[in-house]
């Protein structure tokens, strides 16, 4: 059975690559190697490439855990404001 082809869009692309060099930049500036990022973030080394080279596919899971690894600041920095902006959020999905 043939796998579908998925299109996305410019702007789609150009945030994942742009996640993607970001994520690469942070673990080499923390001098952590791909092994061991990849054995931190409980993905392959092919995954982690995969994700380093912007690809879209990949799990948003697995590219969140290896961007916080990389101490790539994902929506609020501080733990507590991201709580607080969920909850937020999940008052107005509750309306």
């Amino acid at each position: 059975m043939a796998k579908l082809s998925r299109t996305y869009s410019r702007q789609n692309l150009e945030a994942v690559e742009l996640l993607a060099d970001m994520i690469r930049v942070g673990r080499i500036e923390r001098k952590i190697t791909t092994r061991d990022m990849a054995t931190r973030a409980g993905v392959s080394r092919t995954l982690l490439q995969r994700i380093e080279e912007g690809d879209p596919s990949c799990s948003i899971g697995a590219v969140f855990e290896v961007a916080v690894i990389a101490g790539v600041s994902l929506f609020e920095t501080e733990p507590e404001r991201l709580q607080t902006h969920r909850a937020a959020l999940k008052d107005k999905l509750s309306l």
